[in-house]
């Protein structure tokens, strides 16, 4: 026996109270970071295609929060066996077998992690982007200008009137309508509010005259980009009736704190007689 084994053998049956005190302390951080993670983050669903949005965010909470809280453990692990030893001691694995268990491991979280998302992500997304629109779906036109949401309905006839850039007046006209087109005559536009229908589909054709905005509808599960010059649409169905708020998710400029507004959903009958109200 060489005096470098006698020192191995007589170290190897100490523990090193800094070593156990670390090892703890990230076994502790793994714990305590599952039991901060594990409550309820979202606000109360009221949208149908929402329930698909939070199963996905809750598959992604559950996997990447079970991969950091056994990484956690695992270090650990290693720190309070590690803590046994006074030296360096010889690698356990080549370099090969190291390099081949990383790349393994890699693509065994992404799989988890983002695999999960996408099974039960793609549904999602087909039900709120490409899903075809019944024909007593609510039509409604969001523009999002600084820094107010506004609202737009078409009338009676059915139609959207023209919107002509250069009419834009913040005060008189923010979304540019244009009198001189008779579908515009009897379009409804409501400012800072949102009024729909529930169990309805509701279809909302985004604009911006500005700057990029996001339409954001936290209960909705309702979040889309708005860039000047497109007019993309979101497609959903509201579940419960309330009144919900909204938000601008992109910062479009010094007043975008106050870039809000509310997001009510009613009863058929309600919600037809909001709009003659505003058409009368």
């Amino acid at each position: 026996m060489t005096a470098d084994d006698s020192v191995t053998r007589s170290d190897s049956g100490r523990w090193s109270a800094e070593g156990m005190a670390l090892g703890a302390l990230f076994v502790l951080v793994g714990l305590l970071g599952v039991a901060y993670g594990a409550r309820s983050w979202f606000p109360e669903l009221a949208s149908r295609h929402g329930a698909g949005i939070d199963a996905m965010l809750n598959y992604l909470l559950v996997s990447t929060g079970g991969l950091f809280l056994v990484g956690h453990l695992v270090l650990g692990l290693f720190i309070w066996q590690g803590s046994r030893r006074q030296r360096v001691s010889r690698r356990s694995a080549t370099p090969r077998a190291e390099r081949r268990l990383s790349v393994g491991l890699g693509m065994l979280m992404a799989l988890i992690a983002e695999g999960g998302v996408l099974a039960i992500g793609i549904p999602v997304w087909g039900e709120y982007y490409m899903s075809d629109t019944p024909d007593d779906a609510v039509v409604i036109e969001v523009t999002g200008t600084q820094f107010m949401w506004h609202a737009r309905y078409p009338g009676p006839d059915g139609q959207f009137g023209r919107l002509r850039p250069e009419l834009i007046d913040s005060a008189s006209n923010p979304i540019g309508l244009d009198a001189d087109d008779r579908r515009a005559a009897d379009d409804v536009v409501w400012t800072g509010e949102v009024y729909a229908p529930v169990d309805r589909t509701i279809l909302i054709r985004l604009r911006s005259t500005d700057v990029i905005h996001s339409f954001f509808v936290p209960s909705l599960r309702v979040k889309q980009d708005v860039v000047p010059g497109m007019t993309p649409d979101v497609q959903f169905v509201a579940t419960r009736e309330g009144r919900f708020d909204i938000a601008c998710a992109e910062l479009c400029g010094l007043g975008h704190y106050r870039m809000q507004g509310f997001f009510n959903v009613v009863t058929d009958t309600e919600f037809d007689r909001w709009l003659r109200e505003q058409g009368s």
